[in-house]
């Protein structure tokens, strides 16, 4: 039984660590989440532009993977078959909350702008701008099909390859490339039409 709790190797693989929970290792699965949790949060944030949200996508997205790796065959990276999964969480739960304004004075991010004793007036000021950005964004992410944001963000935040967005969402190299690029138009389109920030 001894072998069955045996530590995965410093530095393991994503086959390897899944290799090591399949033999009852436990914390081999921790390493794994931890390993793409930040990328997880990125993709659903994008998707869904609200903290909460996000948070929210992410747990389920990896209490669906827990519950579902056995389904997980190895056809694609793990990392892969963890984004779209948490992608798909993501999606879903937008249209169960319908997307929210992603730009509030009582967002986590904008608290310590109340404050303004604390930061100097130019500090203030980009981070209005950069507030103003992300606002700007994820608007023009709201122009997008869902599939075509799907596939941008996985490019975008989930950092994934034209490859490994194919197999996420089971379908072609040149699918994504066109879906892309017509994202990209989309977005250059409207952000031009909003003139600079």
């Amino acid at each position: 039984m001894a072998t069955l709790t045996a530590p995965c190797p410093h530095g393991a693989s994503d086959e390897q660590l899944l290799a090591c929970f399949a033999a009852g290792n436990r914390q081999a699965l921790d390493e794994l989440f931890r390993r793409y949790r930040q990328p997880a949060y990125r993709v659903a944030y994008r998707l869904l532009g609200h903290e909460a949200d996000a948070l929210d996508a992410v747990q389920e997205g990896f209490m669906k993977a827990l519950t579902h790796l056995h389904s997980f065959q190895g056809r694609s990276s793990f990392k892969t078959w963890l984004l779209r999964v948490v992608s798909n969480a993501a999606l879903d739960l937008g249209r169960q909350r319908g997307r929210r304004d992603t730009v509030r004075l009582d967002a986590p991010h904008n608290r310590d702008l109340t404050d303004s004793r604390l930061l100097t007036a130019d500090e203030t000021g980009r981070r209005l701008e950069r507030d103003e950005l992300r606002h700007q964004l994820h608007k023009a992410l709201d122009c997008l099909s869902e599939v075509q944001r799907q596939t941008f963000v996985l490019f975008a935040d989930g950092e994934l390859s034209y490859r490994e967005i194919a197999e996420a969402m089971h379908t072609s190299i040149g699918t994504v490339m066109s879906r892309l690029f017509y994202a990209r138009r989309k977005l250059r389109n409207y952000l031009n039409e909003r003139g600079p920030l």
